[in-house]
């Protein structure tokens, strides 16, 4: 998701993704601890997702 998607959403919306990101971003670090999954960037990828979901929400609350 691009960060210009990102700024078109409301604090809820980026607070729910946020949530269901982070819990995807377990379960992958999990099964990635058991198993080395086939394409190990999607960690890295989840994570700086789940930065630029926390960035916005912050800066969402800010300009409030």
């Amino acid at each position: 998701m691009k960060n210009s998607e990102l700024r078109g959403l409301s604090i809820e919306e980026l607070s729910s993704k946020l949530a269901v990101e982070k819990e995807t971003f377990g379960k992958l670090k999990f099964a990635h601890a058991i198993t080395p999954i086939e394409n190990p960037m999607k960690i890295r990828a989840g994570r700086r997702l789940i930065a630029r979901l926390e960035t916005e929400v912050q800066a969402k609350k800010l300009s409030k």
